[in-house]
């Protein structure tokens, strides 16, 4: 099983992911997409479920129209882990 983040590693590391934020009640990190319209959105979607099934590590996730909420979270670790930080990294790398 993953190890979770203690609160000194988490804030760490969300220094360089500076566009998601902790969510203390779910112990997940979010972030919200905002794309030009719902083809780019869906388009981004597919993207990130490549990249989560080559991970093994997938999001809870979201989509209305143009707008795509994403939240991590290792849910048989009860929290925030490194694999959680990685996929975000690499979500972020799509953009």
């Amino acid at each position: 099983m993953a190890k979770l983040l203690n609160d000194i590693e988490r804030n760490a590391e969300l220094q360089s992911l500076k566009e998601w934020r902790y969510d203390a009640p779910t112990k997940a990190i979010r972030r919200d997409f905002k794309f030009a319209n719902f083809v780019e959105a869906f388009g981004f979607m597919g993207q990130v479920a490549l990249l989560a099934e080559k991970a093994g590590h997938h999001p809870d996730w979201s989509n209305v129209y143009n707008r795509v909420s994403v939240s991590l979270s290792t849910h048989d670790a009860g929290g925030l882990t490194e694999k959680d930080i990685s996929l975000a990294r690499a979500i972020d790398g799509l953009l």
